[in-house]
């Protein structure tokens, strides 16, 4: 199955995410300090959060509590890269939308951290989740239990056809993607990504919000959503930094650093 982007190698990108240079940088951008601010409002214990955060340490499994519109939620967390995955959306809006909306369909759900933040918007919302690897299905569904049955799981991947797929794990469970070599291959089944998306416009008439985060396949599930699909769908939140948009025909595109999210016309 074809990626549709230019790959780095695993060690690479995981370095990227936190090396010196990258936290360099940070010093300099508002956005988190944005996020450290937020972390002392919303988080039951903003101290051991933030030393979490910036040291990339701690022991693990721990868990995290954040004050949402809907109330406080407990998120479980095992390892450093799960605290990165809290501030950056529960704290530094990496996917904030201006409506988050009732139905949501979510592609890439790793252990669930950005369900709970879309689920914990608005009581009556409804998430449809794609997560393959079955250590991360098992923290998701701990994660998750609080929001009963709003949560529709399928342990899947998701691509360009329905099969199975080589999938590169690793131990964070955040890396992983179908094609990368992280030294570790397991075969999972893969969804096609259109077919997803008809189901559910076909359950509801409309989606809210698409997430997608399918490490090395972001551009290709993207750009292939046709007009008939994407036209029903009011917010595509990508985590891909995307030059050009491939859905002008019916959203306009912000970037977002990394983060492009695509708004309905």
């Amino acid at each position: 199955m074809q990626t549709g982007e230019t790959e780095q190698s695993f060690d690479s990108v995981v370095r990227h995410r936190r090396s010196a240079s990258v936290i360099l940088k940070a010093l300099f951008e508002r956005r988190h300090y944005v996020a450290a601010a937020n972390a002392l409002a919303r988080v039951d214990a903003p101290i051991d959060f933030l030393k979490r955060y910036v040291s990339n340490g701690g022991q693990y499994p721990a868990d995290i509590t954040v004050k949402t519109p809907q109330g406080p939620i407990t998120l479980t967390t095992y390892s450093p890269d799960d605290v990165q995955t809290i501030n950056e959306i529960f704290l530094r809006g990496d996917y904030d939308v201006p409506e988050a909306g009732q139905v949501i369909v979510d592609f890439g759900s790793n252990i669930g951290i950005s369900a709970a933040w879309f689920l914990s918007r608005r009581p009556d919302s409804v998430i449809y989740c794609h997560e393959p690897v079955p250590r991360n299905v098992e923290r998701l569904k701990k994660n998750l239990a609080q929001f009963g049955d709003r949560v529709t799981l399928h342990e899947t991947a998701v691509g360009t056809e329905n099969g199975m797929v080589q999938f590169g794990w690793e131990p964070t469970g955040r890396y992983g993607g179908v094609g990368r070599d992280t030294g570790t291959w397991i075969e999972v089944p893969c969804a096609d990504s259109n077919e997803m998306l008809a189901d559910v416009i076909a359950r509801h008439g409309r989606i809210n919000t698409l997430k997608i985060d399918i490490e090395t396949m972001e551009a290709a599930v993207t750009s292939r959503i046709p007009a008939e699909l994407s036209q029903k769908i009011d917010f595509v939140v990508v985590e891909y930094p995307f030059e050009t948009n491939p859905l002008a025909a019916t959203h306009t595109m912000e970037r977002r650093n990394f983060v492009t999210m695509f708004r309905h016309k």
